[in-house]
């Protein structure tokens, strides 16, 4: 059986006891170790100026070099590959090998598992026009977009937040009604709710009742878009913000923009990372789901509350920080971005 080894604090004091003049045979006798394992200490010492353990080469790899570098290769070019697949790959020229195998190579050359971002699809026409978006709006000045009066809709479900949650908890008990999130099916039922905010906070919150249609999109404008940039202080001279949704860009509502003497921003299609309201939708539904609604009315009410909380701050970081999502969505030439 292999001996222990010596600590490191052994190791250092033959060194130094060598370094102060004393032979092999002395420090042997003083610290009361073989003779060899001194002369050994010492050689290694000499040669690499360090007692500590030296990394050991370890296990020869299963994997020719050409072996590993055709997994990398496949795992870059085809991001989507499985590890069963890349297995498989290896077993058909003869490497055999477990999953875990193939998991450290892939780690070691900076190749990681992660989940895939869901972002919308894009054509080539909608990279065009969003290029053509970010790069006609990057030399606009800070006050520009301090101008802006962002809008959107989304839809919000009494028990939809599917962020993973994490609890201490022992062994079997993860049954147990105070480790679990009760879901139900369909999401228990959901609200869609309009609203705007820029870069001075956010502006009325709508709760939309039925199927949205041109009509009834004119009417929340109507009551809640001027009331709202009166609220935030955006003047006259303001440009609102929506996208592209067939009853935004009705013939009838954009000629009530034009007798409300309203400007429009022209907005590039499949563009939802251009508007930083998503990133309010987020926080919201986040901030509700803590409240634990227990019905539709309790929803509406939690969704309104929370948006009145979102602070003035958060608001105008957004906008302060908006060149960047232009800059990024240049970068990409036009595709998808982190935002």
């Amino acid at each position: 059986m292999k001996n222990k080894e010596h600590t490191r604090q052994v190791r250092d004091t033959v060194a130094k006891k060598f370094k102060a003049g004393f032979g092999y045979k002395n420090i042997s006798q003083a610290l009361n170790i073989p003779r060899n394992t001194v002369q050994a200490i010492i050689l290694k010492w000499k040669e690499y100026q360090t007692t500590g353990n030296l990394p050991r080469p370890g296990r020869p790899s299963k994997l020719s070099a050409h072996t590993r570098r055709r997994l990398i290769r496949d795992a870059a070019k085809r991001p989507m590959i499985t590890l069963d697949e890349l297995q498989r790959s290896t077993a058909e020229v003869g490497d055999s090998v477990h999953r875990t195998t193939i998991s450290r190579i892939l780690h070691k050359s900076g190749l990681y598992g992660r989940v895939a971002r869901r972002k919308q699809f894009l054509k080539d026409i909608h990279k065009k026009c969003r290029l053509k978006f970010a790069t006609s709006h990057l030399g606009d000045t800070p006050n520009m977009w301090k101008k802006v009066l962002w809008s959107d809709e989304t839809k919000i479900e009494l028990f939809g937040n599917n962020a993973k949650r994490y609890v201490w908890r022992k062994s079997n008990t993860g049954h147990h009604p105070e480790h679990i999130i009760p879901t139900v099916k369909h999401g228990g039922g959901s609200i869609m709710v309009w609203a705007c905010f820029s870069s001075a906070g956010t502006g009325k919150m709508v709760k939309i009742d039925g199927k949205m249609d041109g009509a009834k999109y004119r009417t929340i404008l109507e009551e809640n878009l001027m009331e709202s940039a009166k609220d935030l202080r955006l003047g006259r001279r303001f440009v609102f913000q929506q996208d592209n949704d067939t009853k935004h860009k009705a013939k009838s509502t954009m000629e009530w923009f034009k007798n409300k003497h309203i400007q429009v921003l022209e907005w590039p299609s499949q563009s939802p990372d251009l508007n930083p309201i998503e990133n309010l939708w987020k926080e919201l539904k986040t901030a509700v789901h803590k409240c634990s609604p227990s019905n539709l009315t309790e929803l509406e009410l939690f969704c309104k509350e929370e948006w009145e909380k979102m602070s003035v701050s958060r608001c105008a970081k957004l906008i302060e920080t908006y060149p960047k999502r232009l800059t990024a969505v240049i970068a990409a030439k036009g595709g998808a971005t982190k935002y």
